[in-house]
């Protein structure tokens, strides 16, 4: 299908993505579809919870990005998809999975989306979300803490030991694949009212 957009939002841990992804969301409602890189990281039922929590998950072999392209072609050509749900509190996929119907138009959401070229290739906009590393490691800290029950020390040695490195070789490299890089996320009003009348102009042929 021609008539859909994908648009992809990259950057480091804590910057900003999901705050963007949301605001389209919810300008554009029913119209856009995300699509989060974090749901393709690898199962392992393999391993035991304690082994799965020793794993470096921001290296680009943490994802199954191959079956990610599978489905964001199958998306551009009209096809729904059966997503993956990854379970951050057991550090595994889920046993269920979400459908995902095409829309006029698909972000993708990811740290490492840009670092895979075939991946990369298939987006029509790509936007790195740019913002100060301590920021994004407090916003990591809260996050990780509230929202998945890890603990503050877990958190600031895994930032340490795999998060800042990665970053620093995969994540940071990548933005120089971007067509846009937005400074401080959804919080940048100027880059998300251009992003926003782009969209208008795909989805209703008009401008805003």
């Amino acid at each position: 299908m021609d008539d859909i957009m994908i648009i992809g939002i990259a950057g480091g841990t804590g910057s900003g993505k999901t705050t963007l992804t949301n605001r389209l969301k919810e300008r554009f409602g029913d119209d856009v579809t995300v699509v989060y890189h974090d749901n393709y990281y690898k199962r392992h039922d393999e391993m035991s919870y304690e082994e799965r929590s020793l794993l470096n998950y921001d290296h680009p072999d943490a994802f199954e990005t191959e079956l990610m392209i599978e489905h964001i072609q199958k998306l551009r050509k009209g096809i729904a998809i059966a997503c993956p749900i990854y379970d951050f509190t057991i550090h595994n996929r889920s046993n269920d999975t979400i459908t995902i119907s095409p829309t006029k138009v698909i972000v993708i959401e990811g740290i490492l989306i840009f670092q895979n070229e075939v991946l990369r290739n298939l987006m029509d906009i790509k936007l790195f979300v740019d913002t100060d590393a301590d920021v994004r490691i407090l916003r990591r800290i809260l996050r990780d803490v509230k929202e998945r029950g890890r603990s503050l020390e877990s958190v600031v040695t895994q930032y340490l030991t795999t998060v800042k490195p990665m970053h620093e070789q995969f994540v940071e490299p990548s933005k120089r694949a971007s067509d846009i890089i937005v400074l401080e996320g959804g919080n940048n009003v100027v880059a998300l009212d251009i992003l926003i009348q782009r969209i208008h102009n795909h989805v209703c042929g008009t401008k805003v």
